[in-house]
């Protein structure tokens, strides 16, 4: 069974830093693309960054220049810098995984980050 388990939100003031973790396990980690993505009060779930298998990223335009997405395939983690924060990053953080042999999307429970203005 894959487990996806997010850490490290929590309350920072506006231009602060935080940077989250996605620890995975019951999957051949460094096979699969992983993904952040966000959801804000009342707003749709939005990509925050993608990573493919071999290092490649992609970011929402929100975030280009102040995120960062990172993996360690050797500890089977994903990570998230998020420099400068603004209030409008306030949000729920979710780890997804795109399971490397069926496609299936896999999610963490999410972590919540709030940025104080």
């Amino acid at each position: 069974q894959v487990q996806l388990v997010e850490s490290g939100g929590g309350l920072v003031q506006s231009g602060g830093s935080l940077k989250l973790s996605c620890v995975t396990s019951g999957t051949n980690f460094r096979r699969n693309v992983m993904s952040w993505y966000r959801q804000g009060a009342g707003r749709q779930r939005e990509l925050v960054a993608k990573i493919t298998t071999n290092g490649v990223t992609t970011y929402g335009d929100s975030v280009k220049g102040r995120f960062t997405i990172s993996r360690d395939d050797d500890l089977d983690t994903l990570y998230l810098s998020m420099n400068s924060l603004k209030p409008e990053d306030t949000a729920v953080y979710y780890c997804q995984l795109k399971h490397w042999i069926n496609g299936e999307i896999l999610w963490g429970q999410g972590t919540q980050v709030t940025v104080s203005s």
